[in-house]
């Protein structure tokens, strides 16, 4: 029943552990390979709910801190102690082959079975995506394990006075054996699966246009870097005008010498191409879509209140006004998006004449552009 209590548990907190992850995964992709492969992601985040699986699996359920209490031998160093223990505490009696399918299912046999069977997807992991070969998966696999092991005879890193599971070398060896299975049984399908360079070579290939979720995440990865810059110069240089100041550099002067790449772009592999006059067409593209983007909220706040002052709504009908208003503002966010992302090009790019080229380059691909 711990099991899957543990198991529940893990699905319950990866949605927000993927949140975290998907972030610094996303910057990753894009700076390396200018693309994000749907197989890569299946296979990382899994690989994510596995860690999460096993760590809950370790150390849940979690016991009162009352309840545990200093207890003698919670560190057993005697290897394959788990044979006596099974011949000493299970139904198993070697002559009796009645007594075999019931020791099976008694906890000296399933712990270490459960053991074993752990990390046999870590080895798959090790050996399939990661490319690592037997030796050093058993290293890594007896790491992993040592970790574990660590974590319960620490008291979960000390939050308990005492440790509450006991630290068993056998419990390492038995993790060990089933990174090296994992490692063994993918082999046997592995011909069947695409490879880490094949997957390499579709997101490549996929860079060659920039796609507009590439394009969304440039945006915003643009617009954090521009508020951090702004806000730690703020704290050193007092000037109402600062902000416009570090905008007018960090968006049109500093993209305009270096061929069309904010700092942004350029972390992210690409650059923006204009057609002449490139000054001009730099500066009113990005203040058309800072007032696009940013200032239609100012200004979707800026009628609410002037409808709500003019027509002195009450209480019931403001409430409604300012719920339809900002609809409205999230749905035309939405479709603006959803362009975005299934044409890749919007009419704003013809207006101002530009085309988002991708800078990554590889062994079997060279610098492509598109919009």
């Amino acid at each position: 029943m711990n099991y899957f209590l543990s198991i529940k548990a893990s699905f319950i907190i990866f949605p927000l552990i993927a949140f975290l992850f998907s972030i610094p995964f996303i910057l990753h992709q894009y700076h390396k390979y200018g693309a994000i492969n749907p197989y890569r992601v299946l296979i990382i985040f899994s690989f994510i709910l596995y860690l999460i699986t096993i760590y809950f699996l370790v150390i849940l359920p979690l016991p009162n801190k009352d309840n545990v209490t200093y207890k003698p031998n919670m560190i057993k160093l005697i290897p394959f102690s788990f044979i006596t223990d099974f011949l000493n505490e299970t139904s198993f009696v070697l002559t009796n082959p009645s007594t075999y399918l019931k020791a099976l299912t008694e906890p000296c046999f399933y712990t270490v079975f459960f053991n074993i069977l752990m990390t046999i997807p870590f080895g798959m992991y090790l050996r399939y995506y990661f490319q690592v070969s037997l030796k050093k998966t058993i290293v890594i696999t007896f790491l992993l394990s040592l970790f574990f092991e660590l974590t319960q005879i620490s008291g979960l890193y000390y939050i308990y006075k005492y440790p509450y599971r006991i630290f068993d070398v056998d419990d390492l060896m038995m993790n060990t054996l089933g990174g090296m299975i994992g490692y063994l049984l993918i082999g046997l399908v592995i011909k069947y699966l695409p490879t880490r360079t094949q997957i390499d070579e579709q997101t490549f290939l996929a860079s060659k246009v920039v796609s507009g979720f590439r394009r969304i995440t440039i945006f915003n990865l643009d617009f954090l870097l521009y508020s951090i810059i702004t806000i730690f110069l703020s704290l050193f240089m007092k000037n109402k005008y600062l902000y416009l100041i570090i905008f007018t550099i960090y968006y049109i002067i500093y993209p305009y010498f270096k061929n069309g790449q904010t700092l942004g772009s350029k972390f992210l592999n690409v650059r923006l191409e204009f057609t002449k006059p490139r000054l001009i067409k730099i500066t009113f593209r990005i203040i058309f879509l800072f007032f696009y983007y940013f200032n239609l909220v100012y200004l979707n706040f800026y009628i609410v209140n002037l409808v709500i002052d003019y027509f002195n709504l009450d209480t019931l009908r403001k409430l409604i006004l300012i719920i339809l208003s900002f609809s409205c503002l999230l749905i035309f966010y939405i479709i603006n998006i959803v362009i975005l992302l299934k044409k890749k090009c919007i009419y704003y790019d013809k207006l101002f004449g530009v085309k988002y080229i991708s800078t990554i380059i590889n062994d079997k691909n060279s610098t492509n552009g598109g919009c």
